[in-house]
């Protein structure tokens, strides 16, 4: 029987010191803020008793080398191991330039940090007996350079064959692409769909006949449970953005030999300079909110003309910002029936109305694959 075990999961950490941060006005990242945030986070997990961190990818603010050996060396100190993926701006280029490193670079910088296979871009390791973890790299580029969110062809049949050799143990996943939506309409929708892994139906497939249940994502910047066919998909929030999150993990079995995994989430609501950060992160957010609300509005499904879109663009203001904070429950009672239904939809409720409030604090019951 699997020992009980806690562990801890920070996301996008788009770490940026200081002479490297980009001063782009519409940015909605606090890259400003990355080291201080993570460091109060470390601060808080000293006492935890972790037996392991995750990091699922974004690790940079976009791929600066002097960003990578910051972090390596950061991590180095940590008193548990921790584990790393590449996010899309931790290898932004396929080859690197005067200002990121390409993609076959990064296993130089995170070795000690689940890379003991230097040329290869996704790993397995044993965390505990019976206990695994696969890290896989969702970063691909097309023929032209453009970045895709995609698992290659090499790379799941290694996952098929790893899965193989796995069955009957414990197997965690950590992927930077969302594989399950937690968005209504995210897989079909333009603005959601390149948080979302292209081949996802095809990973879903593998680790629900491998009977894998937990996969861990980033990318999306908000705090989400959602779940699949038995695979449960759980996405972390920014520590550069709103609401600033963490979140600390443990499986156990009961008494009655179920297995759970109890989650729990903490924020970050000041670092010094920024003592209210949480308003501050917010208001940024709303304040740079327009032109993204503006799109959606007037973007499939709703297709508002943009004299339709203006007058609801105002009471959008926090729309993402309580989506980012997980467990969100919206009223637009004053918007006209299709807006409202659309908006409203994004709601943390059942089909039934009823209310679902598991994005941040929640005991998922895991399905025995013994």
């Amino acid at each position: 029987m699997m020992r009980n075990f806690r562990f801890a999961i920070v996301s996008d950490l788009h770490i940026a010191l200081p002479e490297t941060v980009w001063d782009n006005p519409s940015r909605f990242h606090l890259v400003e803020i990355s080291i201080p945030v993570l460091e109060t986070i470390f601060d808080r997990l000293r006492d935890a008793d972790l037996d392991f961190l995750l990091i699922p990818g974004d690790l940079t603010q976009h791929g600066e080398p002097e960003n990578h050996r910051w972090l390596a060396s950061r991590l180095a100190k940590l008193p548990y191991p921790a584990f790393v993926i590449p996010g899309n701006h931790d290898v932004p280029v396929p080859v690197a330039d005067d200002r990121s490193i390409g993609l076959g670079d990064f296993t130089h910088y995170y070795g000690d940090f689940g890379y003991d296979d230097r040329d290869r871009l996704y790993y397995t390791r044993e965390l505990l007996p019976g206990l695994h973890l696969i890290g896989l790299n969702s970063n691909q580029f097309d023929a032209e350079g453009r970045q895709l969110g995609v698992l290659d062809s090499p790379q799941l049949q290694w996952l098929e064959e790893v899965l193989d050799k796995l069955q009957n143990e414990t197997v965690l996943v950590m992927v930077h692409h969302n594989i399950i939506e937690h968005l209504p309409g995210q897989s079909q929708n333009k603005l959601g769909r390149r948080y979302m892994l292209d081949n996802a139906p095809v990973l879903r497939e593998m680790l629900r006949s491998h009977d894998v249940q937990l996969v861990f994502t980033g990318h999306l910047h908000v705090q989400d449970v959602a779940g699949f066919n038995g695979v449960y998909d759980i996405t972390t929030g920014s520590t550069v953005t709103y609401p600033h999150p963490y979140r600390i993990l443990e499986y156990y079995t009961d008494l009655h030999g179920n297995s759970w995994l109890q989650i729990e989430s903490g924020r970050v609501e000041g670092v010094e300079g920024w003592n209210d950060l949480s308003r501050i992160s917010r208001t940024w957010m709303g304040d740079r909110s327009r032109p993204f609300m503006l799109r959606l509005l007037t973007g499939e499904p709703l297709n508002l003309s943009q004299e339709e879109a203006e007058p609801l663009v105002p009471s959008l203001r926090y729309f993402w910002a309580n989506i980012a904070d997980g467990d969100a429950q919206f009223d637009f009672a004053h918007f006209p029936p299709k807006p409202r239904r659309f908006f409203e939809s994004f709601s943390a409720t059942l089909d039934d109305g009823s209310l679902a409030l598991i994005d941040n604090h929640v005991a998922l019951k895991l399905r025995d694959c013994g």
